[in-house]
């Protein structure tokens, strides 16, 4: 019986993994306010930005803020 919910649990794991790379990275409030403020002041800088926020890329938080400001602009 282990060795059957062992092999459960790992068919579990691969699924939080897939999902986990198929999503974009998870941002803070605090980042997400960091960032409308930043970009308020510096524009499309990303580089910039990202040199305030520990532990993220220029690359992601352009794509955070591309990917916010693409599904609010199609609300409207």
């Amino acid at each position: 019986m282990e060795s059957h919910k062992h092999t459960s649990d790992k068919g579990t794991e691969e699924k939080k993994d897939v999902t986990t790379q198929n999503s974009r990275p998870e941002f803070s409030e605090d980042e997400e306010m960091l960032i409308a403020r930043m970009f308020s002041l510096v524009g499309e800088r990303w580089p910039l930005i990202a040199g305030r926020i520990p532990g993220r890329t220029a690359e992601e938080i352009e794509q955070y803020w591309t990917a916010k400001n693409a599904s609010s602009s199609a609300e409207r």
